[in-house]
Protein backbone atom coordinates (compact mmCIF):
# COMPACT_ATOMS: atom_id res chain seq x y z
CA UNK A 1 0.00 0.00 0.00
CA UNK A 2 1.54 3.31 -0.63
CA UNK A 3 2.37 5.66 2.25
CA UNK A 4 -0.98 8.18 2.45
CA UNK A 5 -2.84 4.75 2.37
CA UNK A 6 -0.89 3.67 5.12
CA UNK A 7 -1.09 7.00 7.34
CA UNK A 8 -4.75 7.09 6.94
CA UNK A 9 -5.11 2.73 7.88
CA UNK A 10 -2.98 3.64 10.89
CA UNK A 11 -4.65 6.70 11.97
CA UNK A 12 -7.80 5.07 12.11
CA UNK A 13 -6.96 2.37 13.55
CA UNK A 14 -5.31 3.85 16.66
CA UNK A 15 -8.86 5.52 17.28
CA UNK A 16 -10.65 1.99 16.90
CA UNK A 17 -8.02 0.64 19.17
CA UNK A 18 -8.78 3.26 21.95
CA UNK A 19 -12.13 2.86 21.53
CA UNK A 20 -12.44 -0.80 21.52
CA UNK A 21 -9.62 -1.34 24.35
CA UNK A 22 -11.60 1.15 26.42
CA UNK A 23 -13.90 -2.09 27.01
CA UNK A 24 -11.47 -4.57 26.83
CA UNK A 25 -11.76 -5.29 23.52
CA UNK A 26 -8.83 -6.17 20.82
CA UNK A 27 -10.89 -4.27 17.45
CA UNK A 28 -10.48 -6.74 15.46
CA UNK A 29 -14.09 -5.99 13.81
CA UNK A 30 -13.04 -2.13 13.29
CA UNK A 31 -9.47 -2.85 11.29
CA UNK A 32 -11.61 -5.68 9.46
CA UNK A 33 -13.83 -2.66 8.21
CA UNK A 34 -10.88 -0.29 7.75
CA UNK A 35 -9.22 -2.61 5.51
CA UNK A 36 -12.43 -3.59 3.34
CA UNK A 37 -12.32 0.35 3.26
CA UNK A 38 -9.15 1.01 1.25
CA UNK A 39 -9.49 -1.94 -0.22
CA UNK A 40 -6.89 -4.43 1.33
CA UNK A 41 -6.45 -7.87 -0.28
CA UNK A 42 -9.15 -9.79 1.60
CA UNK A 43 -6.76 -13.07 1.94
CA UNK A 44 -4.47 -10.24 4.31
CA UNK A 45 -7.39 -9.41 6.14
CA UNK A 46 -8.31 -11.80 8.17
CA UNK A 47 -4.82 -12.65 9.89
CA UNK A 48 -3.74 -8.94 10.15
CA UNK A 49 -6.80 -7.98 12.04
CA UNK A 50 -6.29 -11.00 14.35
CA UNK A 51 -2.12 -9.93 14.71
CA UNK A 52 -3.30 -6.43 16.02
CA UNK A 53 -5.75 -8.03 18.06
CA UNK A 54 -2.89 -10.06 19.86
CA UNK A 55 -1.02 -6.31 20.43
CA UNK A 56 -4.24 -4.72 22.04
CA UNK A 57 -5.47 -7.55 23.97
CA UNK A 58 -2.32 -8.17 24.93
CA UNK A 59 -1.89 -4.60 26.42
CA UNK A 60 -5.54 -5.06 27.76
CA UNK A 61 -4.87 -7.79 29.64
CA UNK A 62 -1.64 -7.05 31.16
CA UNK A 63 -3.45 -3.49 32.82
CA UNK A 64 -6.66 -5.01 33.82
CA UNK A 65 -4.70 -7.75 35.42
CA UNK A 66 -2.08 -5.79 37.31
CA UNK A 67 -4.99 -3.63 38.41
CA UNK A 68 -6.67 -6.73 39.87
CA UNK A 69 -9.84 -6.67 37.60
CA UNK A 70 -10.29 -9.83 35.87
CA UNK A 71 -12.33 -12.69 36.79
CA UNK A 72 -9.78 -16.00 36.18
CA UNK A 73 -12.78 -18.47 37.04
CA UNK A 74 -15.02 -17.19 34.73
CA UNK A 75 -12.25 -16.56 32.33
CA UNK A 76 -11.49 -20.41 32.94
CA UNK A 77 -15.17 -21.55 32.27
CA UNK A 78 -15.56 -20.30 28.88
CA UNK A 79 -12.10 -20.39 27.80
CA UNK A 80 -11.32 -23.97 27.95
CA UNK A 81 -13.61 -24.87 24.92
CA UNK A 82 -13.69 -21.27 23.48
CA UNK A 83 -9.58 -22.27 22.26
CA UNK A 84 -9.98 -25.08 20.76
CA UNK A 85 -12.96 -23.62 18.86
CA UNK A 86 -11.56 -20.63 17.93
CA UNK A 87 -8.73 -23.08 15.81
CA UNK A 88 -11.56 -25.42 14.04
CA UNK A 89 -13.03 -21.80 12.93
CA UNK A 90 -9.96 -20.24 11.85
CA UNK A 91 -8.93 -23.49 9.99
CA UNK A 92 -12.95 -23.69 8.15
CA UNK A 93 -14.12 -21.19 5.61
CA UNK A 94 -17.92 -20.83 5.54
CA UNK A 95 -19.92 -17.93 3.16
CA UNK A 96 -20.25 -15.23 5.57
CA UNK A 97 -23.66 -14.33 4.06
CA UNK A 98 -25.00 -17.71 6.63
CA UNK A 99 -23.67 -15.80 9.49
CA UNK A 100 -22.84 -12.36 8.96
CA UNK A 101 -26.60 -10.41 9.10
CA UNK A 102 -27.65 -12.32 12.34
CA UNK A 103 -24.73 -12.11 14.56
CA UNK A 104 -24.87 -8.32 13.31
CA UNK A 105 -28.27 -7.84 14.76
CA UNK A 106 -28.11 -9.76 17.83
CA UNK A 107 -25.16 -7.08 18.53
CA UNK A 108 -27.00 -4.09 17.68
CA UNK A 109 -30.28 -5.61 20.20
CA UNK A 110 -27.18 -6.27 23.10
CA UNK A 111 -26.40 -2.39 22.22
CA UNK A 112 -29.62 -1.43 22.62
CA UNK A 113 -30.14 -3.00 26.16
CA UNK A 114 -26.61 -1.79 27.30
CA UNK A 115 -27.91 2.13 26.28
CA UNK A 116 -31.22 1.31 28.26
CA UNK A 117 -30.76 2.24 31.93
CA UNK A 118 -26.96 1.63 31.93
CA UNK A 119 -26.74 2.25 35.10
CA UNK A 120 -29.19 0.12 37.03
CA UNK A 121 -27.54 -2.88 34.49
CA UNK A 122 -24.37 -2.10 35.96
CA UNK A 123 -25.10 -2.12 39.36
CA UNK A 124 -27.05 -5.46 39.44
CA UNK A 125 -25.88 -8.14 41.51
CA UNK A 126 -23.88 -10.64 39.52
CA UNK A 127 -22.70 -14.59 39.78
CA UNK A 128 -20.80 -17.50 38.57
CA UNK A 129 -22.82 -18.91 35.54
CA UNK A 130 -22.78 -23.06 36.17
CA UNK A 131 -20.31 -24.98 33.25
CA UNK A 132 -23.37 -26.57 31.85
CA UNK A 133 -23.91 -23.41 30.66
CA UNK A 134 -20.47 -21.60 30.22
CA UNK A 135 -18.44 -24.28 28.12
CA UNK A 136 -21.00 -24.80 25.23
CA UNK A 137 -21.67 -21.10 25.32
CA UNK A 138 -17.14 -20.75 25.15
CA UNK A 139 -17.30 -23.23 22.21
CA UNK A 140 -20.12 -21.38 20.42
CA UNK A 141 -17.96 -17.91 21.00
CA UNK A 142 -14.60 -19.42 20.31
CA UNK A 143 -16.01 -21.15 16.94
CA UNK A 144 -17.47 -17.31 15.76
CA UNK A 145 -13.77 -15.90 17.14
CA UNK A 146 -12.34 -18.15 13.91
CA UNK A 147 -14.77 -18.01 11.70
CA UNK A 148 -15.38 -14.17 11.56
CA UNK A 149 -11.60 -13.09 12.29
CA UNK A 150 -12.08 -11.76 15.68
CA UNK A 151 -11.29 -12.30 18.90
CA UNK A 152 -14.63 -13.23 20.20
CA UNK A 153 -14.54 -10.60 23.12
CA UNK A 154 -17.47 -8.67 20.99
CA UNK A 155 -19.99 -11.65 21.59
CA UNK A 156 -18.45 -12.50 25.36
CA UNK A 157 -18.79 -9.14 27.00
CA UNK A 158 -22.84 -8.57 26.28
CA UNK A 159 -23.39 -12.07 27.58
CA UNK A 160 -21.50 -11.80 30.72
CA UNK A 161 -22.94 -8.19 31.60
CA UNK A 162 -26.88 -9.01 30.16
CA UNK A 163 -26.69 -12.44 32.61
CA UNK A 164 -24.87 -10.24 35.43
CA UNK A 165 -22.01 -12.58 35.70
CA UNK A 166 -19.09 -10.16 36.23
CA UNK A 167 -19.68 -6.07 36.90
CA UNK A 168 -18.53 -4.19 33.99
CA UNK A 169 -14.65 -3.28 34.34
CA UNK A 170 -13.98 -7.10 35.59
CA UNK A 171 -15.86 -8.30 32.37
CA UNK A 172 -13.46 -6.06 30.34
CA UNK A 173 -10.72 -8.00 31.71
CA UNK A 174 -12.33 -11.03 30.84
CA UNK A 175 -12.61 -10.16 27.39
CA UNK A 176 -9.57 -9.17 27.04
CA UNK A 177 -7.90 -12.12 27.94
CA UNK A 178 -10.33 -14.01 26.28
CA UNK A 179 -9.51 -12.14 23.07
CA UNK A 180 -5.70 -12.85 22.94
CA UNK A 181 -6.22 -16.39 23.92
CA UNK A 182 -8.74 -16.47 21.17
CA UNK A 183 -7.25 -14.74 18.74
CA UNK A 184 -3.46 -16.77 19.00
CA UNK A 185 -5.59 -19.75 18.57
CA UNK A 186 -7.41 -18.20 15.51
CA UNK A 187 -4.05 -17.61 14.01
CA UNK A 188 -2.80 -21.06 14.69
CA UNK A 189 -5.57 -22.70 12.97
CA UNK A 190 -4.75 -20.86 9.96
CA UNK A 191 -1.04 -21.20 9.83
CA UNK A 192 -0.72 -20.33 5.90
CA UNK A 193 -2.58 -16.99 6.48
CA UNK A 194 -0.32 -16.08 8.41
CA UNK A 195 2.25 -15.91 5.01
CA UNK A 196 -0.61 -13.05 4.25
CA UNK A 197 0.36 -10.72 6.64
CA UNK A 198 1.09 -7.24 4.84
CA UNK A 199 4.90 -6.13 5.78
CA UNK A 200 3.20 -2.45 7.21
CA UNK A 201 1.92 -4.96 9.95
CA UNK A 202 5.15 -3.14 12.70
CA UNK A 203 3.41 0.55 11.73
CA UNK A 204 0.30 -0.85 11.72
CA UNK A 205 1.09 -2.37 15.76
CA UNK A 206 2.71 0.54 16.72
CA UNK A 207 -0.77 2.88 15.72
CA UNK A 208 -2.77 0.19 17.62
CA UNK A 209 -0.46 -0.17 20.91
CA UNK A 210 -0.82 3.76 20.81
CA UNK A 211 -4.50 3.99 20.94
CA UNK A 212 -4.75 0.56 23.08
CA UNK A 213 -2.25 2.83 25.97
CA UNK A 214 -4.88 5.56 26.03
CA UNK A 215 -7.89 3.33 25.88
CA UNK A 216 -7.18 1.00 28.66
CA UNK A 217 -6.06 3.92 30.67
CA UNK A 218 -9.79 5.08 30.88
CA UNK A 219 -11.29 1.74 31.04
CA UNK A 220 -9.75 0.33 34.24
CA UNK A 221 -9.66 3.17 36.02
CA UNK A 222 -11.49 6.54 34.77
CA UNK A 223 -14.65 5.89 33.08
CA UNK A 224 -18.03 5.32 35.74
CA UNK A 225 -18.84 2.08 35.01
CA UNK A 226 -22.58 2.80 33.37
CA UNK A 227 -20.22 5.05 30.97
CA UNK A 228 -18.45 1.95 30.35
CA UNK A 229 -21.85 -0.25 29.25
CA UNK A 230 -22.45 3.01 26.77
CA UNK A 231 -18.84 2.91 25.45
CA UNK A 232 -19.61 -1.13 25.09
CA UNK A 233 -23.00 -0.22 23.36
CA UNK A 234 -21.53 1.75 20.73
CA UNK A 235 -18.93 -1.04 19.96
CA UNK A 236 -21.43 -3.23 19.61
CA UNK A 237 -23.55 -0.72 17.25
CA UNK A 238 -20.45 -0.37 15.20
CA UNK A 239 -19.49 -4.24 14.91
CA UNK A 240 -22.81 -5.26 14.06
CA UNK A 241 -23.05 -2.64 11.43
CA UNK A 242 -19.81 -3.77 9.74
CA UNK A 243 -20.58 -7.13 9.75
CA UNK A 244 -23.92 -6.59 8.11
CA UNK A 245 -23.12 -4.12 5.61
CA UNK A 246 -19.41 -5.23 4.57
Amino acid sequence: MDSSALLWIALLMAVAAALYSSVGHGGASAYLAIMALFAVAPETMRPTALALNLVVAGFGTARYALAGKTNWRLLAAFVVTAAPAAFVGGWVSIPPDLYRPLVGLLLWLAALRLFWQPKSLAERPVRMPPLAVALPAGAGLGLLAGLTGTGGGIFLSPLIILFHWEEPRRTSGVAAAFIFINSAAGLAGNVAAVQALPSELPVLAAAVAGGALLGTWLGVDRLPRDRLLQALGLVLAIAGFKLIFT
